[in-house]
């Protein structure tokens, strides 16, 4: 009886489906894989981020002005330029030099600052007329080299170095050297090279509404203290700030101009003269002995497009010689950049 039994069921087994067994099969496992732990796919590896473009170079490769209404935009040291006015390379007093570097934009009223300068210096003050070193790129903006600010179109070096009687060659404009006012202390000027032309010179420009600033070595501030230690009036000197650098040529800045709605002002500078305690620490810094060596900190990484005013991208977007709506002007496009240079 159990052999016909056994018999029996072997025979119903034989009968089953191949197929049907093996689908049983998959079943019974899927339901093991539910039951137990699901697998976790691994996740594909993620692609390294792609560096953006440092801002420097996208303006620096701008050749021409965004043609858009005149606005400063953002802050000295981080914002960029449209509508922008090339200073003529060549004017009744002065001449603009390394033409090479196409820095010799700026907003309209900066043009017209330089321009009456010149002019004002060289009739009034017997200066022979200006050198005008960098301004500002076509659209303003971040620079490959030399500048932390003139990003706005606010800007202007003027050399210490007067004029010459005669028009400069492109190879003279690229090649001449600015000369150092310095006495080979550091601290004080030579006064061999630096006059009393040189002296009122700047406090022309120091003189002027427009300007906020005007940047000098400490030793060139020292000097205008010493030369105007009798004088009535001294009111400009408060704008003459003493900074690093700067002994061959002044820098000028003047303030954001009506119309440019998201520029950024700087605060403006202490209300004296600065020819005391001020001074005397910038010219003890100066003579400080350097310390020994340290190990270099990392780079500041450069400003990205993305860092700089919302609207600097419309600026750096318009296409040249062709009329660009203005970008919408947003409390976003001021940046709260810090005072600088």
């Amino acid at each position: 009886m159990r052999s016909s039994l056994a018999l029996l069921g072997l025979l119903l087994v034989a009968t089953i489906p191949l197929g049907l067994m093996a689908e049983e099969a998959l079943e019974a496992g899927a339901a093991k894989t539910v039951v137990g732990k699901r697998p976790v796919p691994k996740k594909p590896a993620a692609k390294p981020a792609k560096a953006a473009v440092p801002a420097k170079d996208l303006f620096g490769a701008a050749k021409t002005p965004a043609p858009m209404a005149a606005r400063s935009i953002g802050f000295y040291a981080k914002g960029c330029l449209a509508g922008a006015t090339a200073l003529p390379v060549d004017g009744p007093a002065w001449q603009a030099m390394r033409l090479s570097r196409n820095r010799n934009w700026g907003h309209p009223e900066l043009v017209a600052f330089v321009e009456k300068l010149a002019n004002d210096a060289r009739t009034h003050d017997g200066w022979p007329g200006l050198l005008v070193g960098d301004m500002s790129q076509p659209r303003g903006g971040p620079m490959v080299s030399g500048h932390a600010s003139h990003q706005v179109g606010l800007d202007a070096d003027i050399w210490l170095t007067p004029m010459p009687d005669h028009r400069l060659s492109e190879k003279e404009r690229e090649e001449l050297s600015a000369t150092s006012m310095l006495a080979e202390d550091k601290v004080s000027v030579d006064p061999k090279l630096f006059t009393e032309a040189h002296i009122r010179l700047i406090k022309r420009a120091a003189s002027y509404a427009a300007v906020e600033r005007v940047l000098v070595h400490p030793a060139i501030k020292k000097a205008l203290c010493e030369a105007t230690a009798k004088d009535k009036d001294r009111s400009w000197l408060h704008k003459v700030r003493p900074i690093w650098g700067h002994y061959y040529h002044f820098h000028v800045r003047i303030a954001c101009p009506k119309g440019s709605t998201n520029c950024e002002a700087q605060p403006p500078p202490p209300n004296e003269d600065g020819c005391g305690k001020e001074l005397s620490d910038w010219l003890a810094l100066i003579q400080r002995p350097p310390g020994p060596p340290g190990r270099p900190g990392p780079a500041k990484p450069p400003l990205t497009l993305e860092q700089l005013p919302a609207a600097c991208k419309a600026v750096l977007a318009s296409a040249p010689n062709t009329p660009t709506a203005e970008a919408p002007v947003t409390t976003a496009d001021k940046p709260t950049s810090s005072q600088t240079k």
